[in-house]
């Protein structure tokens, strides 16, 4: 695909896609129009790179669709001094916008050839505020940390508490949870040291965590 068509692609992404999804937060738009999403994608892919569909990663791994990222960066709120945990690096784009929203992030990878895939293309734009893990997220988490904002790019079953517990008093938390074909987005927001808020966005669907994935029930 040519400069030019990519150019096209990008505006119809935010104007047909997003738009249209009820993200109209300037500061969120402005950032999926700054951050090129093609050069998150492998050359395979990159005609696809703002379609509204999942990018496959490799591994089984997709990227998300552009109107998921975009309505969960904007129910985030992410201010400019936040901190922020990303489970599950993938691509880099998504790391790529919270690094440009907020102050750090630090993000979580479980598959090393991703991760460094990942490091590749943040490095190429200039994004330093960002410290990549590799391991199993709940395993390798600083518990002792905790963020402004928690973001999980793969669904699981139900809340960790750990995650839960990673949230500074008025820290989010934006996580997928239940199996297919009924998956609910829901903002956790922690109140106080002991309770939290958790309001059901919309419906979805996701690929599972790896290491998380749902638990089938045996059938007699």
């Amino acid at each position: 695909m040519s400069i030019a068509n990519l150019d096209q692609a990008h505006y119809n992404m935010i104007v047909q896609q997003v738009r249209p999804w009820d993200v109209l937060d300037d500061k969120i738009l402005d950032t999926l129009k700054q951050l090129p999403r093609e050069a998150f994608v492998v050359d395979e892919y990159k005609k696809l790179a703002y379609a509204d569909t999942s990018i496959p990663l490799g591994n089984g791994q997709e990227m998300l669709h552009p109107i998921l990222e975009g309505r969960m960066l904007q129910v985030l709120n992410i201010q400019p001094m936040d901190t922020i945990l990303e489970i599950g690096t993938g691509s880099g784009f998504l790391t790529a916008c919270l690094a440009h929203l907020g102050y750090h992030v630090t993000s979580i990878e479980i598959d090393p050839s991703l991760s460094q895939l990942a490091a590749n293309r943040l490095h190429q734009q200039n994004l330093v505020n960002i410290d990549l893990v590799v391991g199993d997220a709940l395993e390798v988490m600083d518990k002792s940390k905790q963020y402004d904002v928690v973001v999980v790019t793969a669904s699981m079953s139900d809340v960790p508490d750990a995650l839960k517990k990673s949230l500074a008093i008025d820290g989010r938390l934006f996580i997928v949870t239940g199996e297919d074909p009924v998956m609910s987005a829901r903002l956790i927001t922690r109140v106080a040291d002991d309770q939290w808020s958790d309001r059901i966005l919309f419906e979805t669907s996701i690929k599972p965590l790896i290491n998380a994935e749902p638990v089938k029930a045996f059938v007699f």
